[in-house]
């Protein structure tokens, strides 16, 4: 990941998320699933290396060279810019951490 200061933050935005939910609710169980749903939303919106993915596919098996990834810095600079909108990897996200926050929603509120 380029910058560490954004997957920081979103740490510590779950910590407080985490505390909220553990003194709302007062169950270790449910704060360690508020816990474990927001690493794997950390990890599957931040920490993939999308130039690595953005490849051929028969590529993915072989390390990204140095130019490749000197040109895809070069193409990409901003946190905004970095993500490339593909539908249908919009609604594979969207379909995805829909339901798990859903699904999470549904466990601590009750």
């Amino acid at each position: 990941m380029a910058n560490d200061a954004v997957f920081r933050s979103s740490l510590v935005w779950l910590a407080v998320i985490m505390a909220v939910v553990g003194i709302y609710t007062q169950s270790f169980k449910k704060m360690m699933l508020t816990y474990v749903v927001g690493v794997l939303g950390i990890a599957g919106l931040l920490l993939p290396d999308w130039g690595y993915f953005d490849r051929d596919f028969s590529r993915w098996t072989s390390p990204v060279s140095f130019e490749e990834r000197a040109y895809e810095i070069a193409q990409r600079s901003g946190l905004i810019t970095r993500f490339r909108k593909y539908p249908m990897r919009l609604v594979a996200y969207a379909t995805v951490y829909g339901f798990a926050l859903y699904k999470w929603w549904m466990f601590v509120s009750t």
